[in-house]
């Protein structure tokens, strides 16, 4: 079996009361419990996973802060919330996690609540420059796939938007374009020009689809950073669209002449940066019945139909790389919808957003109890 890459997440969730409403501890939540930090919104919280090749060790780091924290809320009558906005309200006021913060006065005085979302990143490790540019260009250029697969945020302040991922189209993306990087120096140079002129505070506050990422940026760099997903609440799908972006970057780094945007594409990279976000958009709206330009001449292509005939070519390669049984989870969510899909379903056969959320709260609990037991019982083996 060849090498897998090393990944790591970053999880952003709600807390709130088991009948879907949404309560801020975050910042008692970051004191009590080691691993977990605020947001700049105490309605929503974060932990990190640490970088770890194996499907099924991730498994466990993302269970294992899960298990802690919901022993510290149901001790206060709390529990975890899908979703990746405030589905059952309220938008109108930013509750600030730390009011001390000139951050988080600066992130509340320009953006007020669109901010206030919970999405997961996805990190993948490469310490190769050229790899890694080649890398973010796929992915920024099928970012739309992954929003497609994850939409999570249908509904804002318990009424439905009109959109599968509100999150993304609140999100304030910063700055409001971003080139298609050509290499490592063209990264540097535009970071720093960037922070010159104020358009962004610090080497955090590029806000994009996928970005490089690492220990000192912008000149050092060990991974590629996808944003774009809505908050995948069951751990083993997120694994399962983590296998399918892997799968997609080694594709990748055995055939850059075929996969690379900058290599196989009849459009310029000026006109692929500007596909890839108008795709990103589109897909916010109706994720996999968007109708989406592929990459290689801009041709329309159906988010779903792209990704079964993704999925297609990677056959042969993740069966090499042991993440074949993973990625039949994505199966699911091609033939009956991602979780913002069946929201909009239910709440179109007259369930409510409030009762909606706190249904799958509930089932999520449950999930995580049933992946658990899959760990203690040694059949996750089956992850890779």
């Amino acid at each position: 079996m060849s090498a897998l890459l090393a990944k790591g997440f970053e999880v952003e969730m709600y807390t709130g009361r088991a009948d879907g409403t949404v309560v801020g501890c975050s910042a008692e939540v970051a004191e009590a419990l080691p691993g977990f930090v605020t947001e700049p919104d105490q309605r929503n919280l974060e932990y990190i996973t640490p970088p770890e090749a194996s499907y099924r060790r991730q498994l466990e780091l993302l269970l294992e802060p899960r298990r802690r924290l919901r022993q510290w809320l149901a001790a206060r009558g709390l529990t975890l919330l899908p979703g990746s906005t405030l589905s059952t309200g309220d938008s109108r006021r930013f509750e600030r996690s730390d009011p001390a913060n000139p951050y988080h006065a600066y992130i509340e005085a320009s953006y007020g609540t669109r901010v206030v979302t919970a999405s997961v990143h996805i990190n993948l490790g490469l310490t190769a420059m050229d790899p890694l540019f080649a890398s973010l260009r796929l992915l920024r250029c099928e970012a739309a796939l992954l929003l497609a697969l994850s939409a999570s945020s249908p509904f804002l302040d318990g009424a439905p938007t009109g959109a599968h991922s509100q999150r993304w189209l609140q999100f304030p993306l910063t700055p409001p374009r971003v080139p298609l990087f050509l290499d490592h120096g063209h990264y540097v140079a535009w970071m720093e020009e960037q922070l010159a002129s104020g358009a962004m505070q610090n080497v955090r506050h590029l806000w994009t689809s996928v970005r490089p990422n690492g220990p000192d940026r912008p000149r050092e760099l060990n991974r590629v950073e996808i944003r774009i997903c809505d908050l995948v609440a069951d751990p083993l799908l997120l694994l399962a669209i983590t296998a399918y972006a892997e799968v997609r970057m080694q594709q990748l780094l055995r055939q850059p002449e075929r996969w690379d945007p900058l290599q196989a594409s009849d459009l310029t990279p000026a006109e692929l940066a500007e596909l890839a976000d108008a795709n990103d958009r589109t897909a916010a709206r109706s994720s996999l019945d968007a109708t989406l330009q592929h990459w290689s001449d801009g041709s329309p292509i159906q988010a779903r139909q792209w990704l079964r005939s993704n999925l297609e070519t990677m056959a042969p390669l993740a069966a090499e790389l042991g993440l074949t049984q993973l990625l039949v989870e994505l199966e699911s969510v091609l033939e009956h919808g991602n979780q913002a899909i069946d929201w909009l379903r239910r709440h179109r056969a007259g369930e409510a957003v409030g009762a909606i959320v706190a249904s799958d709260a509930a089932a999520l609990a449950k999930r995580e109890a049933q992946l658990a037991k899959l760990v203690t019982d040694g059949r996750a083996c089956l992850l890779g």
